[in-house]
């Protein structure tokens, strides 16, 4: 049986006295960030979770929503259309739980300082944009005690609550449409920002490249930034450097797949006739832009949806409840971006009543 902790082995880890742990677990006392940090690095690593009282979580009515961009890179206005949706799937089931939803966010503060802010919160459940938090930084915000639900993130050994996309079924469709469509030399576009979702969809391009039967080349894997402008300039660098382009990509999300078709286009490299290419989150651009961008469409509301759902099972439970790790299934969105190969020939006929740009550095 696992060993349960005491606040007492708490303060012998961070190296403070017991009132001081109190103190900190209870928002309480004029306690500095490093001491506070240092107790909820003990409490996170010894899995300490207090419970809140029965009588407390009668009382208390809401679920607070953190939004938090660490570095920027993928929590930023690019992507605002996912996070109001996430945000109107929570706020839609907890009116129907009768919870009130409050929205705080957090742009590139420490983790401490969030987990800090949680502490004595009077709240009964947390929902946490999980989208560029590490493992650490999940334990640091389950620290203080409170249900908690993290999304839009996933991690396999962590014990925690997640609600997350099924990145591996989601590119399993990518890569089964590309080869019913005639492809056996397939393409993926990376990222080199860290997020838990752009590593899993990474791990099932492999994954399920083999599974189909189908060669990876080392240089059709490519890893660019995840903004618009970054995956732009990033791709912009490649294409002058002479890269032998795959016939078709799978890129790791809309955003990516936006910069690097301008790149494309700028190189007289025509979508979907030389370059086949297929995005993933399916923001609303996708199917206005020229051409329209095929792309996974994952229910952000159902997401929402479930997390609250999750964490209200949690807060009602009298007893501590296992990790719940809930995937929600994708689905393929066929546009105008991708097509059975071009017969050589032809492409190359076509190519040459075109010319190529000059780029200025």
């Amino acid at each position: 049986m696992k060993k349960k902790f005491t606040i007492r082995d708490i303060a012998v880890e961070a190296g403070v006295s017991p009132a001081t742990v109190s103190l900190v677990l209870n928002g309480k006392g004029e306690i500095s960030t490093e001491t506070r940090t240092r107790v909820l690095e003990a409490v996170a690593q010894l899995e300490y979770v207090p419970r809140l009282s029965k009588s407390v979580v009668e009382t208390v009515e809401t679920l607070r929503f953190l939004k938090i961009a660490k570095h920027g890179h993928t929590v930023n206005r690019d992507h605002s259309v996912f996070i109001s949706d996430y945000i109107d799937g929570m706020s839609a089931e907890a009116s129907k739980r009768k919870y009130k939803l409050e929205v705080v966010s957090f742009e590139g503060q420490p983790i401490s300082i969030i987990a800090e802010s949680l502490a004595g919160a009077p709240v009964s459940g947390v929902i946490a944009l999980g989208t560029e938090l590490s493992e650490q930084d999940i334990r640091l915000i389950q620290a203080n005690g409170l249900p908690t639900v993290f999304i839009d993130t996933f991690y396999d050994v962590v014990d925690a609550n997640f609600v997350d996309m099924n990145n591996e079924d989601a590119v399993y469709k990518v890569l089964s449409r590309f080869r019913d469509s005639g492809f056996g030399r397939i393409g993926f576009i990376a990222s080199y920002v860290e997020t838990t979702n752009f590593k899993l969809r990474r791990d099932a391009f492999f994954k399920n490249m083999t599974r189909l039967g189908l060669k990876t080349r080392d240089n059709d894997v490519l890893s660019i930034e995840s903004t618009y402008d970054g995956a732009y300039n990033d791709m912009i660098e490649l294409l002058r450097s002479g890269i032998d382009l795959a016939p078709c990509y799978f890129c790791t999300n809309d955003v990516i797949a936006y910069g690097v078709i301008r790149a494309l286009r700028e190189f007289k490299i025509r979508i979907p006739q030389d370059v086949s290419i297929i995005g993933f989150d399916n923001l609303p651009q996708s199917s206005t832009m020229e051409p329209s961008l095929t792309t996974i469409e994952v229910s952000k509301r159902k997401i929402g949806n479930l997390a609250v759902a999750v964490l209200d099972d949690i807060i009602k439970s009298s007893d501590r409840q296992p990790p719940v790790k809930v995937l929600v299934g994708a689905e393929l969105i066929a546009r105008s971006s991708d097509a059975p190969p071009v017969d050589p020939s032809t492409k190359a006929k076509a190519r040459s009543k075109n010319t190529t740009p000059v780029i200025q550095a």
